[in-house]
């Protein structure tokens, strides 16, 4: 692939398969926590929680950006506090372009995984409690296998969008070549440079291979992990 893309190109991919993989990595356990949170607990706030989680689904990304930029950026509340203290910023690095990802993809894995999880038969969990056997490990022996199609499903749909993040990404870190220029934000800078229309559309191409193969596989781990499982489907 490296031999028909520039290197301005190349390294737009390289970047985006970085900050979907980091983002993936972060949010798969928090996901999974507030999605068993939600699923299984009662407890006061829990309708706002459930409305701030997937409140980034119905938010124009480009108002995620500037929340973030407001909040976690150098002259941020909480930025400002990180620089002081750790020395650590979000502002103009591919590590914010992780973090506007994780906000913008966190309502489609905990989604995903929840309703897994309300599919589990509380019944199962409550024998194995029954039995002994601790709440740790019902849910690593009995609630996670069983939840498993829905977190792969989660997985890649939150890679898929985190490859095809732009509102909250621009609008927060920027468009920064190799370090928050992204495939999206690269497509949007050949689209506004007069006779870039052939290298927009190849990296048009690349997002919608990669987005269609990130499917592909949700959908074939889904239908073995249902047969394993002998669930018709």
């Amino acid at each position: 692939m490296k031999h028909w893309l520039s290197d301005y190109e190349w390294m737009a991919l390289q970047l985006s398969l970085k900050v979907a993989g980091y983002t993936v990595l972060w949010l798969l356990p928090i996901a999974l926590f507030l999605a068993w949170l939600l699923a299984r607990k009662t407890f006061v706030g829990k309708t706002l929680l459930d409305s701030l989680v997937h409140l980034p689904l119905v938010l124009p990304p480009i108002v995620v950006g500037y929340l973030l930029l407001i909040s976690m950026g150098s002259q941020g509340v909480i930025g400002q506090w990180l620089a002081s203290w750790f020395g650590f910023s979000f502002s103009f690095s591919w590590r914010g372009a992780v973090l506007a990802c994780f906000v913008i993809a966190l309502p489609l894995m905990v989604r995903a995984i929840r309703l897994s999880i309300e599919n589990v038969d509380p019944k199962l969990e409550q024998a194995a409690r029954t039995l002994g056997a601790s709440p740790l490990k019902v849910f690593f022996t009995i609630t996670l296998p069983l939840i498993f199609p829905g977190i792969i499903t989660g997985t890649m749909l939150s890679f898929a969008r985190s490859l095809g993040e732009f509102g909250a990404t621009i609008s927060f870190v920027s468009n920064i070549p190799g370090e928050t220029q992204t495939l999206p934000l690269a497509m949007y800078n050949f689209l506004e440079t007069p006779g870039a229309e052939m290298e927009a559309a190849r990296l048009c191409i690349i997002s919608i291979v990669i987005a269609l193969l990130s499917l592909f596989i949700s959908e074939w781990v889904n239908r073995r992990m249902q047969r394993r499982l002998g669930v018709n489907g």
